[in-house]
């Protein structure tokens, strides 16, 4: 169906039809309802062409990946943000620009968005505790908004993110109330925001309950399979050894989980493990009953409501910065159990 043909059945203007799908104000809000109605019921969706003519916008949000971290795109967390993501552009009738390119090249491809206009607004990935990335496009005064945040940021700007803070506080206290006093934490990259917070979180427990946070049980890395094995592996072989991990990516706890089997070990009753997993839509954990003791958050929806707030911003440019922080939730599953009584 096209717009002719849904003027027709409304028994509207075309012009009208178009403003009451575009959301201009002249438009009367029952208008505005009856013509959305007839257009979901007959799966009408706007031209993108001739909705950016209407609106004087581009109608697509941009994503730049640099070239260091382009992996990221086959990782399942990325590929569910981008799915939640794609739902909110394609409702609101935006398209999603990718753009990889080189690490020192970032700077030259922000620009030269905003000089196009190719774009309405930037979703930036993956932010550092200082991030310029930030202050440069509130310098270009391009419209973005943030999934996560940037510590030591203290200008307002827009961004989404789990309380990764708490949720490994919660998570940590959990091991503790089981008996574990030998925690090791398997942590991403620290120079990122989301890193660094985890950290805090789980030093934070332990110091409540007056143990000290041991450096040699404290680890940041690259979260890939390989690293969560390796860590296990070298931190079995301590004196004392962990009874326990928290792990920062179910890709990580993946690793954990094969050295601990490789070892003899059975997780859940000789070695504990949390893993944050994401609740990714293609890396489930588990069945009905967790393989993994989780701290759950979907990114999928991250995603989905990270994009309809940049939107918000892009359609009200005269609007405050908006945040929301998510929470995550601890599920239990067959992964932890009370600490072991080592001899």
């Amino acid at each position: 169906m096209n717009l002719k043909e849904l003027s027709a059945l409304l028994g509207l203007s075309q012009t009208t039809v178009s403003r009451a799908l575009n959301g201009y104000p002249e438009v009367s809000e029952a208008t505005r309802r009856r013509v959305m109605q007839v257009a979901d019921e007959h799966n009408y969706r706007p031209n993108t062409r001739a909705k950016a003519l209407a609106t004087g916008r581009a109608m697509a949000i941009g994503h730049v990946i640099p070239l260091s971290t382009q992996h990221e795109m086959m990782n399942p967390i990325f590929g569910d943000f981008i799915a939640g993501a794609g739902e909110s552009y394609s409702q609101a009738g935006y398209d999603m620009v990718l753009s990889l390119v080189a690490d020192e090249d970032q700077s030259r491809a922000y620009h030269e968005m905003f000089a196009k206009r190719n774009v309405d607004g930037i979703v930036l990935h993956a932010p550092k505790m200082q991030d310029s990335r930030i202050t440069m496009l509130q310098e270009i005064g391009l419209p973005f908004a943030v999934h996560g945040r940037a510590t030591d940021i203290t200008t307002p700007y827009s961004w989404l993110d789990v309380n990764n803070t708490s949720a490994f506080r919660r998570a940590t206290d959990f091991l503790l109330d089981l008996g574990h006093r030998h925690i090791c934490l398997v942590n991403g990259q620290e120079s990122m925001d989301f890193a660094f917070r985890r950290r805090e979180g789980y030093a934070a427990a332990l110091q409540a309950r007056d143990i000290a946070p041991d450096p040699a049980l404290m680890f940041a890395g690259e979260m890939t399979e390989v690293y969560g094995y390796d860590t296990v592996r070298r931190t079995q072989s301590l004196e004392t050894p962990p009874t326990a991990y928290l792990v920062s990516s179910i890709i990580a706890a993946f690793g954990v989980r094969r050295a601990i089997e490789e070892l003899g070990l059975v997780m859940g009753r000789d070695v504990s493990v949390i893993t944050h997993d994401d609740d990714l839509s293609y890396l489930r954990n588990g069945a009905e009953v967790p393989v993994f003791t989780s701290t759950r958050s979907s990114v999928r929806v991250a995603g989905r409501r990270l994009a309809k707030l940049l939107i918000s911003q892009i359609e009200e440019p005269c609007a405050s910065p908006l945040t929301e922080l998510l929470e995550a939730e601890l599920t239990v599953g067959r992964s932890t159990g009370p600490a072991p009584h080592r001899t």
